[in-house]
């Protein structure tokens, strides 16, 4: 067994708000997971990023007292100009334009509407299913 990377987490200051942007820049689903209402140890919601290369991850309420503004991942998107226009659309920020790395695709960097960090990819050879 290796040492893959198997999952993510997002914290966000506006959990609706993140959702959203989330659920309409990325079409990621977002899925209620726990609630500290109902026992759980806290609110948190599963992120199903979609199939086929990747994992997904979860989001949760910014604490206080440990807040984070990254998770400093690569989305891979089928078409890089139509997710950097979403992004601006919906809220987040485009932080590096894009740009290309030779031989491997197109490249940008974003915020979203919490402030975290993430990237866009556009692969070289990657066809969309």
């Amino acid at each position: 067994m290796g040492n893959r990377v198997i999952h993510f987490e997002i914290q966000a200051d506006d959990v609706e708000r993140a959702k959203k942007f989330y659920e309409a820049v990325l079409g990621w689903k977002v899925m209620p997971a726990m609630s500290a209402e109902k026992g759980d140890m806290m609110d948190y919601w599963m992120l199903d990023t979609g199939t086929g290369p990747g994992i997904s991850g979860g989001m949760y309420k910014r604490p206080a007292d440990d807040r984070l503004y990254t998770y400093d991942g690569t989305v891979l998107v089928p078409d890089i100009d139509k997710a950097v226009e979403a992004v601006k659309a919906n809220g987040g920020t485009i932080t590096r334009e894009k740009s290309e790395l030779k031989g491997v695709g197109w490249f940008a960097s974003a915020k979203d509407t919490e402030g975290n960090r993430f990237a866009l990819m556009q692969a070289t050879d990657w066809k969309p299913e």
